[in-house]
């Protein structure tokens, strides 16, 4: 493991492989390093690959302020600039998107590419919208988070996944679930959906690998995105869960060595 300042706050990243592109996974809100599962350490035996904790999560340490979507983009910044790598390519699970997106607007060519990890990039619905909202209710966000993980783990046998949503994510208190409802909540009401703020954007080659929801209309839904935006890449996963990484990592693996390319 790794060091680095990002706001004065110790930021923990692993740095494994070599060859650029480099991979930086980027986690999801309440989450940390450890749920790319062994997705890492299998893409670092075709290229470099470096993957961090955010500021209040896993091993980085805990600043006294509050922070942001800007706070976790600085904090990639500081990852890429201690590890003198050149060119990055994000691989953000959930609405790290986001993170990714604002880091391909700042740092242009050197992101030559864009891989998205099971992640709403359509139109927010409106019980999603709620539920960010309620997140931010200190008499709500624990009963919607708990319904957050009952929808995540209904219907899988699959102990890790268990383990990271139970003890990983539920380790988060209400600040740090209000902040990130707060922040998601943001980012959908400025851009409207992540397809929309990518098509703005003049933006690299995107690559979105996602497991759920099985419903076949969000699946036709990205394929005619795709058809007009033909930057836009999707593979469906075999996967059951929202962390494909615990189940599929080879097959993640291989697609996204496929999508980076010599």
């Amino acid at each position: 493991m790794a060091e680095t300042r990002s706001d004065g706050v110790r930021i923990a990243y692993d740095d494994q492989g070599r060859g650029e592109p480099a991979l930086i996974f980027l986690p999801g809100w309440c989450s940390s390093r450890a749920g790319f599962a062994g997705l890492p350490s299998r893409c670092s035996a075709s290229r470099r690959t470096l993957v961090l904790d955010w500021r209040g999560h896993g091993d980085s340490g805990s600043p006294a302020a509050d922070f942001g979507q800007d706070g976790l983009v600085t904090d990639v910044l500081a990852v890429v600039e201690a590890s003198g790598v050149g060119q990055i390519i994000p691989v953000a699970l959930a609405h790290a998107g986001w993170v990714a997106i604002e880091l391909r607007r700042r740092l242009g060519v050197r992101v030559p590419g864009l891989v998205l990890v099971d992640w709403l990039v359509l139109d927010a619905p409106p019980p999603f919208l709620a539920a960010l909202k309620a997140l931010q209710d200190p008499d709500r966000w624990r009963e919607t988070r708990d319904r957050l993980f009952a929808t995540w783990l209904h219907g899988l046998d699959h102990p890790a996944v268990a383990r990271f949503v139970t003890e990983d994510m539920g380790a988060h208190d209400f600040a740090m679930w209000a902040r990130a409802g707060r922040e998601i909540a943001r980012a959908y009401a400025t851009h409207r959906s992540p397809l929309q703020a990518l098509a703005r954007l003049a933006p690299p080659p995107v690559l979105h690998l996602y497991a759920q929801p099985e419903d076949p209309g969000y699946l036709a839904a990205q394929r005619t995105f795709a058809d007009s935006h033909p930057w836009f890449h999707v593979q469906k996963l075999a996967a059951r869960s929202h962390f494909p990484m615990f189940e599929v990592p080879d097959q993640m693996a291989a697609a996204i060595e496929s999508f980076v390319g010599p």
